[in-house]
């Protein structure tokens, strides 16, 4: 509840800041470099930072806090913080003296464009590209913060971002040439404040590292070793949105920017409720692991996967009937144009299929993360990743951006199945009593949301006609109304609070 609170505030700040976005910048070639050049080490810091060093780091980390001393403790993560930035140092400068090539093989659709978005998405990554140095140290940051139950501050952290970039966007551009330039000096800003707001907490628990780099510590080396698999595992789902935004460079002018304002909208209940469950259940399982505790492992995961569904299947239904009401209400401004709703609307309900999927991987991933297993979910993120290949030359041409985003969610779903799966085989996830009753409640409860919002929902070209406010007070009488059938069906069908509070 802490993370997803705090989740839900930045992504709430997010949407704002998408807003303010998109009616200063719209959909134009402005907006496509940006995206690109933020993407690049966006992308680089969900692989390596919270993807493949948070699943390393977290189970070691957890496994000398709970059977070590407080010096060993201190020397992994002087050691591993050490370790850490002068790896990102080394790729951080690389990265800004080769910035034109790093856009070209990234946003390869770029370089025969009329509008010179490769030397301006070029120019901007020189600013954003730093970010992933400063930004995958507060991971770290977090990571040791979370792996001691100090979950509000990590999870607050990211509404810095918002703010930096929303201020710059508003005051910084209107005093440059190249206004959109003000958007990537918000992410280096940003990311300067994310790092210094975590210091203080760090030093309250007595655990602020010093930078002493050390290759050859048993613990660093062991991270090490678990970081290079875990590097495809559980950022299969980030590699696929990359390979979109690769492929979307080629279409036409426009889809970069319509894949991200969906894209935006499935992060907000996967980050609100999937990645803050991903978030607990990782440390959580890992302790029982070192605990050696198999019964409490196994129930932990199934209530993961349950109190995914609770929420992940009405959220994907209500992005899939909503999906232009909700990009109008948060877009529809200034730049932003009726064209661009409609083939956004295309994109987000592809993304929505996978929604659950994408939340599912958050669970299921950490099964295996915390019994320091990396090797399996990179076999099945290589198998995800090849499937989301095919699905997206067979998909793009006849759907264009949206056949890409469809993509994504088939090699999402194809990816959950296998690490459940394997989880199963390996006698590690056990389903509790109950399912069948759950399944039932479930499904009856998400079919009179997806009806009720179907039937009531104005046609969507009326919502153009609206003002923000009539757009607002609608979209969230919708919401709620919905939100309301969902669970009260769920409280009359006998589901309760206390069904999801782990015991033993």
């Amino acid at each position: 509840m802490v993370v997803g609170v705090m989740t839900m505030l930045s992504r709430v700040l997010g949407l704002a800041r998408d807003v303010v976005v998109a009616t200063l910048f719209g959909a134009g070639s402005g907006a496509d470099a940006f995206f690109i050049a933020f993407r690049i080490p966006n992308f680089l810091r969900r692989l390596f930072a919270e993807g493949a060093f948070n699943q390393a780091f977290v189970p070691v980390l957890s496994e000398y806090a709970s059977q070590r001393e407080r010096k060993e403790v201190r020397e992994l993560l002087d050691a591993t913080a050490g370790t850490l930035a002068v790896i990102l140092l080394g790729i951080t400068v690389l990265a800004v003296l080769c910035s034109p090539w790093l856009v070209w093989v990234f946003a390869p659709g770029f370089h025969d464009d009329g509008h010179g978005k490769l030397a301006l998405t070029a120019e901007m990554l020189r600013l954003t590209f730093p970010y992933l140095l400063l930004i995958s140290l507060t991971a770290f940051s977090g990571s040791v913060l979370n792996s001691y139950g100090r979950f509000a501050v990590p999870a607050f952290t990211p509404v810095l971002l918002n703010l930096s970039m929303i201020g710059a966007a508003l005051w910084l551009a209107p005093l440059l040439d190249v206004p959109v330039m003000a958007l990537a000096w918000g992410v280096l800003i940003a990311g300067i404040a994310q790092l210094l707001f975590q210091i203080p907490f760090l030093m309250r628990l007595g655990l602020l590292p010093r930078l002493k780099p050390n290759f050859r510590h048993t613990g660093v080396r062991r991270i090490l070793r678990l970081m290079g698999p875990a590097m495809f595992g559980v950022s299969v789902s980030q590699i696929n949105l990359l390979l979109d935004t690769v492929l979307a460079s080629v279409l036409v002018g426009g889809s970069v920017s319509w894949l991200y304002y969906s894209d935006r909208l499935v992060e907000l209940p996967l980050g609100v409720f999937g990645i803050a469950i991903g978030t607990v259940i990782l440390p959580a399982l890992s302790r029982r692991h070192a605990s050696d505790d198999p019964t409490h492992f196994a129930r932990m995961i199934d209530w993961g996967i349950r109190a995914v569904l609770l929420i992940g299947l009405p959220a994907a239904l209500a992005l899939i009937v909503l999906a232009e009401p909700l990009l109008i209400t948060l877009f529809h401004y200034g730049a932003m144009t009726d064209h661009d709703i409609v083939m956004s609307s295309r994109s987000l309900r592809a993304y929505a299929l996978g929604l659950v999927a994408f939340m599912l991987i958050k669970v299921l991933a950490p099964g295996y993360y915390a019994r320091q297993d990396t090797k399996t979910p990179v076999k099945i993120g290589i198998i995800a990743m090849i499937a989301n290949m095919a699905f997206n030359l067979i998909l793009m041409w006849p759907l264009a951006h949206a056949g890409l985003a469809l993509a994504t969610a088939l090699s999402a779903w194809l990816n959950a199945m296998l690490l459940g799966r394997g989880l199963l085989r390996r006698d590690v996830l056990h389903f509790q009593p109950g399912w069948g009753r759950f399944a039932l409640q479930l499904l009856v409860g998400c079919a009179l949301l997806a009806g009720g919002l179907w039937w009531f929902t104005p046609d969507w070209q009326q919502w153009l006609s609206w003002g923000i406010e009539q757009r607002l007070a609608v979209l969230m009488g919708l919401i709620f109304a919905a939100m309301a059938v969902y669970f009260a069906w769920l409280g009359i069908a006998g589901v309760r609070l206390r069904h999801f509070k782990l015991r033993g």
